[in-house]
This record gives structure tokens, sequence and C-alpha cells, in this order.
């Protein structure tokens, strides 16, 4: 079953049990993948679908940082529930030790020793890593990697 089928099933699931949170999450992410599917006249695949998932969570993560600093709990713990209901649709994401694994291998093959390397690291981990990692992470890792 493709995410699009996925998420029409779960669109209606929701609406059958009355549960507005993931029927709302559910439609905006239909609503940002029609959108691109319309202005780029093909039609996503999978990998494109949780490219725009990925981030839809990291649009959600910065507002919960806005929230927090305005006081307003409400709404960092409906965004919190909005992305716990998209990671759903994600690949499971790596632990730190396999994403280091990756990380060190990248950095071996690549023979990268500097900071000035990290682009090079970095296109090979997030290839390998579709999905299953936060670039914002992987960065991080990558840089503590080569500070070493």
């Amino acid at each position: 079953m493709s995410l699009k089928d996925k998420l029409t099933e779960d669109l209606k699931s929701a609406m059958k049990s009355k549960d507005q949170v993931k029927k709302s999450t559910v439609t905006m992410l239909r609503a940002a993948i029609k959108q691109i599917e319309v202005d780029e006249r093909k039609e996503l695949t999978d990998d494109e679908i949780l490219d725009i998932i990925a981030k839809q969570v990291k649009q959600k993560n910065n507002a919960i940082e806005d929230f927090t600093n305005g006081g307003r709990e409400d709404l960092v713990d409906l965004t919190k529930t909005e992305i716990d209901i998209l990671m759903n649709y994600m690949p499971e994401q790596l632990s730190d030790e396999a994403l280091e694994a990756i990380v060190a291998d990248a950095i071996q093959s690549t023979g990268a020793s500097t900071i000035k390397d990290m682009g090079k690291v970095m296109g090979i981990v997030t290839g390998k890593t579709k999905g299953q990692a936060d670039n914002k992470r992987i960065a991080d890792m990558v840089k503590k990697s080569l500070v070493k």
C-alpha cells in the first residue's frame, strides 16, 4: 500500500472515530502533497512524500519552540500530538549507535578529516538514511565526528 493510500485510509478512519486532531493533521499533509503534485504536474513517489512529511515535522518542531516562548502550552501539546501522528508515516528512526556507524563509514570512505569536508560526508549519510534520521541530528553527529 502506498503512502497516499495509507493517508486516505487513515483519514477515513479518523473521520469515523471523530478524531479531530488526526483528521486535521492527515488533511493538512494530503493538501501539501496535492499542492506539490499540481504545481509540478506529476505523481509523487513515496520517497518524495517522506520528504514532505519530514519538512512538516521540522516546521512543527520549530513551532513548538515559538509556542513555548509565547507561553502557549495548549498549542505545544497539540503540536506534539500532530508530530506523533506524522511520525507514524516515517520509517523507524535510527538509533544513535547505528547513525554513528553510518557517519564513521562515510568519513572513512570520503577520507574526510576536517569540518570543510562536511558536505561530502553529509551527502553520503543523508542518502543512506533517507527518512530515518533528521538532517539536524546527522549534521550534529558529523560535526562532532570531524572535530575530534
